[in-house]
């Protein structure tokens, strides 16, 4: 029998990358979403809402794999206290959860609640894997595409992200999620650091938009602070993704022009 891999998110940015990896492994997928929509050969939507807790225990039944996607700018610890307490109850054995790089170091809400979204699924009781990744590239195009339009650009002294590319993350998630609990595996980040100056810089070669002159400016507080000490960034033993910023913007800007 093959039961239903549970994705929560899954017609999201990731999800919509996970799902297909999943189906050619010849799994039936069942995806909750707050919109579902109709069956397609071997995926089956179900409606609900993690952060309300609203459809857990029906769209866990038969479950024994969840791959935990869903997230937002709020409420990620609520969804994974929810979901893990229906996944335990309907029996699941392999809870998979996707957080961010330096979920437990920077003083930020939305990475603290990622980080205790963490903490809950390890004490959740079923057994589990949780990646970390660093931000996606379709996450950064619109903070540098908005940066590249200011008549300055404003550059954090130290602030510096590892962009990785959404392919790589749903293939490692896909493959942790047909795999074994693993715990904390290695954070997953993209295969080079780049400042501000270089993210919009390289936007700016490829798609043409205007030079912009450089205004540096200082990130204040604590925030400021763990920016400046890579608090974010992945540290020794992280996997590393191959595909480039700069390959990232070709594949797109070649995309627009095909369509």
């Amino acid at each position: 029998m093959n039961a239903p891999l549970l994705v929560t998110g899954g017609t999201g940015n990731i999800g919509s990358r996970v799902v297909p990896l999943l189906r050619e492994a010849g799994r039936d997928i069942r995806i909750l979403s707050r919109h579902p929509r109709a069956a397609e050969p071997g995926i089956q939507y179900v409606e609900g809402d993690t952060v309300a807790g609203r459809g857990l225990a029906t769209a866990l039944e038969g479950v024994e794999v969840v791959l935990h996607l869903a997230g937002g700018a709020k409420g990620d610890d609520v969804a994974a206290r929810n979901l893990s307490a229906a996944a335990r109850e309907a029996g699941v054995r392999h809870l998979v959860l996707i957080s961010v790089i330096g979920a437990d170091r920077m003083p930020i809400g939305y990475f603290r609640a990622k980080a205790e979204a963490e903490q809950v699924i390890v004490e959740s009781g079923v057994p589990w894997t949780v990646l970390r990744a660093a931000q996606l590239h379709d996450f950064v195009l619109p903070v540098a595409r908005g940066m590249a339009r200011m008549p300055l650009l404003p550059v954090p002294g130290g602030l510096r992200f590892e962009p990785v590319h959404g392919d790589e993350v749903a293939a490692r998630l896909a493959e942790l999620a047909l795999g074994a609990p693993a715990g904390r595996v290695a954070d997953l980040a993209g295969p080079e650091v780049l400042d501000v100056a270089q993210l919009v810089s390289t936007f700016a070669e490829v798609t043409g938009a205007r030079q912009r002159r450089r205004l540096p400016i200082r990130l204040p507080g604590a925030v400021g602070r763990a920016y400046r000490a890579g608090e974010n960034l992945a540290g020794e033993g992280a996997q590393r993704g191959t595909r480039t910023w700069r390959e990232f913007l070709v594949e797109r800007e070649a995309l627009l022009v095909r369509l």
